[in-house]
């Protein structure tokens, strides 16, 4: 399995930017898969994440309503589609795969499969 995320650079406040994660190896179909993110020396939280097999999403606070979470499942590819940014939002993204998903817990990765992260700055 190989998660490949792309698409992160320097954004300004009230900008956008939009990531990619290119998965090979397993079938989208078959997962939950999502989007973390991380400022060094913090917790990895998550922001989003979507069911492949009924498009059920889930977004943290932080993110609802700014963020878009979506996947082409034909192209095995997960998208973020980031609007109004705010420096807040500066961190190291990472795409996921085989998430649990709940209303309580949100997106969790308890087993499943990272991809290497995409930095994501936001000057004010």
């Amino acid at each position: 399995v190989q998660l490949q995320a792309s698409g992160g650079g320097l954004a300004q406040a009230g900008g956008s930017l939009r990531l990619s994660c290119a998965a090979s190896g397993f079938t989208f179909d078959d997962y939950a898969i999502g989007w973390f993110r991380q400022v060094p020396g913090e917790v990895r939280e998550w922001v989003a994440c979507i069911s492949s097999s009924d498009g059920i999403t889930y977004y943290a606070d932080s993110v609802n309503g700014r963020f878009t979470i979506s996947s082409d499942n034909a192209k095995n590819t997960l998208y973020l589609q980031m609007n109004s940014l705010k420096p807040e939002d500066t961190a190291v993204y990472y795409c996921a795969a085989d998430l649990f998903m709940s209303r309580a817990y949100g997106c969790v990765n308890y087993n499943g499969y990272w991809g290497q992260g995409t930095l994501v700055t936001v000057s004010s």
